[in-house]
């Protein structure tokens, strides 16, 4: 967007806008989101930033009428596959907290230097103050939602000192965590180190059809699931946790809520950010649905299902093995074969709601060939990859790109393009993988056709270019189709690990 149509979009007070950029006034030295309702600035005292850690850095405070640290994340970071966006799924990630700088840059293949002048130039501000801004959003959240101790919030956040956390705060928002705590708008939950209930934004409309695509697949004794609810156990770096998400499309303020049985603090930031790519909340569903109902084919399901969110992945590794276990065959036979695999997992160290174990680390994958089943070159594909995984000869994440996700997972046997589409899709949040090979996908497709082909549309393209970038959400639209006859048939849909 050039600066006019980011100027009108904030005289319109399009809340669509909101997390995607910043709107700093010099006259005032606040920096609000798009949809901020005081009274627009004049446009030569205006300047837009991509980040809010930008505005930091240019001297800007907060506004504390609308609050622009409480939206959703810029869905700009799954679209982009540059090192901006890969940097900036690593720092929500927590990497910088747990590395530093220095480990970020490794994992991105730059030195600190080159990282601070590419993040410098594209976002405005280097890796420390975008991570300081992401600490300060974190705190923000957990002073304004739970009751929890300040100095609980400051290392919860990632702050390494109380100190530290009190001067960021009063620099980003102009006042104290005291007095910020004091402006919710919603009761605090009663909080401590081992439960929390958080509100999670997200830009509206939102398909709760993720909550069923979860369930289907979940594994007993790791995951609970229900049309309206996801509950499961995490391995995070510095320990076990537990937690819940549930929809009530008919609550007022905070539809979809987050409740964290069990974490060490230290990794909350990561837990959160981790959950929020599970369920797609940095979305913007307008722009997505837009595109996708200009296609006649996926014109009706889009006003079925407006919203329709890419379920994402909470453990780059974990998703691996269950795409690998789940090529060719059904998913409930993928969810049978995943339950048997499960028994080489650990008993969690912070168990409850019938969650008791966690899924296996790639080591305990690979002593425990002995509990698949099936061909047996594919069980050999699986502990090669688990063992390749294990000793660290393979490493890949949230800060990869497509590209050299594929460099990395072809030349693994059993591994092909559609393994690596499919990994593309919910570990990066890749919003242009189209799945041609996929069984669900070309059932979708005729489930969708609506006679398209006999009425002339038969110039579409069979790979839905139209719909770029955001073929990953076709493709949803195609697994959601190809589901629905098997509901009511009891006939198998592939291909949808």
């Amino acid at each position: 967007m050039d600066f006019w149509q980011r100027y009108r979009a904030i005289d319109a007070r399009d809340p669509r806008f909101d997390g995607q950029f910043f709107t700093a006034v010099r006259s005032t030295g606040i920096y609000c989101r798009p949809s901020c309702p005081a009274r627009t600035p004049k446009a030569a005292n205006v300047t837009f930033y991509e980040t809010s850690a930008a505005a930091h850095e240019a001297g800007y405070r907060a506004c504390k009428r609308c609050l622009p640290e409480a939206v959703p994340g810029t869905p700009a970071w799954n679209v982009r596959q540059d090192v901006a966006g890969r940097a900036m799924r690593l720092i929500n990630d927590g990497v910088i907290n747990r590395d530093g700088v220095a480990g970020l840059a490794a994992r991105l293949g730059f030195s600190p230097r080159q990282l601070n002048r590419i993040l410098g130039q594209e976002l405005g501000a280097g890796p420390l103050s975008l991570a300081r801004a992401a600490r300060a959003q974190t705190a923000r959240t957990l002073l304004v939602s739970t009751s929890m101790k300040l100095a609980d919030v400051a290392f919860a956040a990632g702050f390494s000192s109380v100190r530290q956390f009190n001067e960021t705060i009063a620099e980003v928002f102009a006042v104290t965590p005291t007095a910020l705590r004091q402006t919710s708008r919603h009761p605090a939950t009663a909080g401590g180190t081992t439960a929390l209930t958080l509100g999670l934004p997200f830009r509206p409309p939102f398909d709760p059809g993720i909550f069923s695509f979860l369930a289907v697949r979940a594994i007993p004794g790791i995951e609970e699931g229900t049309p309206t609810s996801y509950a499961r156990t995490l391995r995070l770096p510095h320990g076990d946790a537990r937690f819940r998400v549930e929809y009530d499309g008919g609550a007022r303020g905070r539809p979809l809520t987050l409740t964290v049985g069990a974490v060490d603090l230290r990794d909350l930031p990561a837990l959160l950010s981790r959950v929020r790519r599970l369920f797609d909340l940095d979305a913007d569903p307008e722009a997505i649905d837009g595109a996708l109902a200009a296609d006649p084919r996926l014109a009706t399901s889009v006003a079925q299902a407006p919203g329709m969110r890419m379920p994402g992945a909470l453990d780059p590794q974990e998703l691996l093995v269950r795409a690998m276990v789940g090529q060719q065959i059904t998913v409930a036979a993928a969810r049978t074969a995943l339950t048997q695999l499960s028994a080489a997992g650990s008993p969690t160290a912070a168990p409850g709601e019938g969650l008791d174990r966690l899924f296996p680390t790639p080591a305990q994958i690979a002593a425990a060939g002995h509990l698949l089943r099936g061909p047996r070159r594919r069980i050999e594909s699986l502990v090669h990859a688990a063992t390749a995984m294990a000793d660290g000869r393979l490493e890949f994440g949230y800060g990869d790109d497509v590209a050299g996700l594929g460099a990395k997972l072809l030349p693994l046997p059993g591994v092909g393009p559609w393994t690596v589409g499919y990994v593309a899709m919910r570990v990066l949040g890749a919003p242009d993988i189209f799945l041609a090979n996929d069984a669900a996908v070309r059932n979708g497709i005729r489930a969708l056709d609506n006679g398209n082909s006999a009425n002339g549309n038969s110039v579409l393209s069979p790979d839905f270019r139209e719909s770029s970038p955001w073929r990953s959400y076709a493709t949803m639209h195609l697994w959601r189709a190809a589901a629905r006859p098997a509901l009511t048939t009891n006939a198998p849909a592939k291909g949808m690990p």
